[in-house]
């Protein structure tokens, strides 16, 4: 168990009437209160796998909205939503606190079913500002002019997606009095990149700003709200800043009226620009800065590990993750792996190295992808272009126009953000665009926002794409160089997992399936992971079990065999069956003229599967050794 932020017991938090009894506090017992949170997250991450570091530097703005808000009738989004613990804590979700991130708990994310607090499921960046001017516009016309105000919460990191610039300029000329609150802790995930990054940091660092911004909140503090003297005074403010640094220059083009950078940690300062937020006939951007990790020392100096970090003892952790990048760097042919993550980010070092046209591209997940080896080794074919998935692929597309052989390493549920650049720019031009899917199937504790089980039915339709899923280790370390060799566009999907090793001696051949244990009285087609529960459920049977490894294309030679002999097939697949593997095996079968009565498609039915570890959801969706014995059973 580690340490407590405080030694403190908590006589404020049980006792509180959230989130109306807030308002009762006084400005310490707030103080107290933020401290209170943070043993509460940090207990928390004691148990388990917790966002850590985003959710502890958000406690004071968060205390700072509920005080200032009445969200029972206002509006507040969270952008990206991973920063959402101080609020589920501060709106009557402590007793059930404890449970999050597991089956049956508490989501990680804003979950509407949990709370009518929660008004999005949002789990994906850059979401939140469009989100809430079409809130502050519906509720206008249905409520009442300005009977509620609509609020963002974003990120820096998620401050560079295009959809927030689109939101932005739609809402600049609407002129809607809509918040956003532009949260800045110089992060991501991983530390945030871009012009718009450098542009923020000027803020922070510039000394005749800070000075100026100084004295300017010993005057604000001591003046009235609104004031004609105070007005002026910003109006003041803010053309200094536009002339010596054009620090907020850009939001006020896009017609918002820009406040800050404040202290994030301030709570009654907060509160004091929340209110005049509020009263302003306009949009603002309130640019608020925060220290990510406050209040635990470890997760301050490394925000990037403790962004989800492991449960355990934080001062060990990241000497020991130390230790295994160094490792890992010192020979990418010989690491010791498990993961499929893993196995992927070595045989792209592995092209890399052999290779100079190879260059890896991440969409801000560095961390997640565990690239920060090739990151150091291979500094100057490494981009991470931020949360901007649309253009990794257009950029990825450009680099293999001009002869690069570009390697997108990306979340399964990521890459549906650039859907219409996978059309546009890589399949209709047929350009050699590699996509490592990483995070494909079920992703245990981040829940339906984060599940990747949609990329085959999406990418099955586009012509000249080839998929592929590994299914176990060696498979992971044939198919990229594969990949390279076939010039075209692939997409390689892999699941959060441990990467087995299975008895498997035919190497991967493009569109060739791999027949694991013979057999002729059936067939089980597994694509990805499943292997070994495949063979423990056709274990006693005289059914094969066949390793699929291609969605696209199919091995219609050997996965169509048992049809043509009138025994069955079963699919099995981590993803959508509604346009997935196995609705490629029917659809195929049809074709041919086959008997398609035998096939049984096994994969996630149509509904969104909720949150807890990847065991337990596999297991809830019958996709594990029982499952496939029973569709077996019923076949034979």
């Amino acid at each position: 168990m580690m340490e407590s932020t405080t030694n403190r017991s908590f006589p404020l938090l049980p006792a509180l009437n959230l989130p109306g009894g807030l308002r009762e506090l006084s400005q310490e017992q707030l103080t107290q209160l933020a401290a209170e949170i943070r043993d509460e997250i940090c207990n928390v991450y004691a148990l388990r796998s917790v966002h850590l570091a985003s959710n502890l530097g958000a406690v004071e703005l968060c205390i700072a909205l509920h005080t200032t808000f009445d969200f029972t009738q206002d509006r507040l989004i969270w952008d990206t939503g991973h920063q959402i613990y101080p609020h589920k804590i501060l709106t009557g979700r402590l007793d059930r606190f404890q449970t999050i991130r597991t089956k049956d708990g508490l989501m990680g994310f804003p979950n509407p079913a949990e709370s009518p607090f929660d008004l999005m499921m949002t789990g994906h960046a850059g979401c939140s500002i469009g989100t809430a001017l079409g809130l502050g516009i519906g509720d206008d016309f249905l409520q009442g002019k300005d009977k509620r105000h609509s609020v963002a919460v974003i990120g820096d990191g998620a401050f560079s997606s295009g959809v927030v610039y689109e939101s932005l300029n739609h809402a600049g000329a609407l002129k809607k009095n809509l918040t956003v609150i532009l949260n800045d802790n110089k992060m991501s995930i991983c530390p945030r990149v871009g012009g718009l990054a450098n542009h923020l940091d000027t803020l922070r660092l510039h000394p005749r700003y800070n000075r100026l911004k100084q004295k300017l909140h010993l005057l604000v503090d001591n003046l009235p709200l609104i004031s004609t003297p105070l007005d002026s005074l910003l109006r003041c403010f803010k053309d200094t800043l536009k002339t010596w640094l054009h620090g907020g220059a850009i939001f006020e083009k896009l017609g918002f009226r820009y406040i800050g950078p404040i202290d994030g940690h301030n709570i009654p300062r907060l509160q004091r620009f929340l209110k005049m937020s509020r009263q302003l006939e306009e949009p603002v951007l309130l640019h608020v800065f925060t220290e990510k990790g406050r209040g635990y020392q470890p997760a301050v100096d490394n925000p990037t590990e403790y962004h989800a970090p492991k449960p355990q003892a934080a001062n060990h952790q990241f000497a020991e993750i130390q230790s295994t990048v160094l490792h890992i760097n010192s020979d990418f042919r010989r690491p010791q792996i498990t993961s499929f993550t893993e196995h992927i980010r070595n045989a792209i070092a592995r092209l890399m190295t052999e290779n100079d046209k190879v260059c890896v591209i991440t969409a801000a997940m560095c961390q997640g992808n565990m690239l920060e080896p090739i990151q150091a080794a291979f500094s100057d074919r490494f981009f991470d272009v931020g949360i901007c998935e649309s253009h990794a692929a257009v950029f990825a597309a450009g680099l293999a126009k001009a002869g690069m052989i570009p390697i997108v390493d990306i979340y399964s549920t990521f890459l549906q953000r650039s859907y219409d650049q996978l059309f546009q720019e890589i399949s209709l031009q047929n350009l050699p665009v590699i996509f490592t899917l990483d995070r494909a199937g079920l992703t245990g504790a981040d829940g339906p926002t984060h599940h990747g089980i949609f990329d085959i039915a999406y990418l099955r339709p586009f012509p000249n794409f080839v998929v592929m899923a590994p299914a176990d280790a060696n498979d992971a370390d044939e198919m990229l160089p594969l990949a390279v060799r076939l010039k075209c566009p692939v997409a390689i999907r892999y699941p959060k997992a441990d990467a087995p090793m299975m008895p498997q001696t035919e190497a991967v051949e493009l569109g060739r399936a791999s027949v694991v244990k013979p057999g002729k009285d059936g067939m089980i087609a597994v694509l990805g992971a499943f292997l070994q529960d495949a063979l423990e459920a056709a274990e006693g049977t005289d059914v094969a079990v066949v390793n699929a490894r291609f969605v696209k294309p199919l091995d219609r030679d050997t996965l169509f065999e048992p049809l043509r002999h009138g025994q069955f097939l079963i699919t099995v697949e981590e993803g959508m069956s509604a346009g997935g593997f196995g609705s490629a095996v029917l659809e195929s079968a049809n074709e041919l003229g086959l008997d398609t009565r035998r096939i049984r498609r096994l994969g996630i039915a149509d509904n969104y599967v909720e949150h807890g570890s990847r065991r337990e959801l596999l297991d809830a969706v019958s996709l594990n050794a029982d499952g496939i014995r029973k569709a077996l059973e019923q076949l034979r």
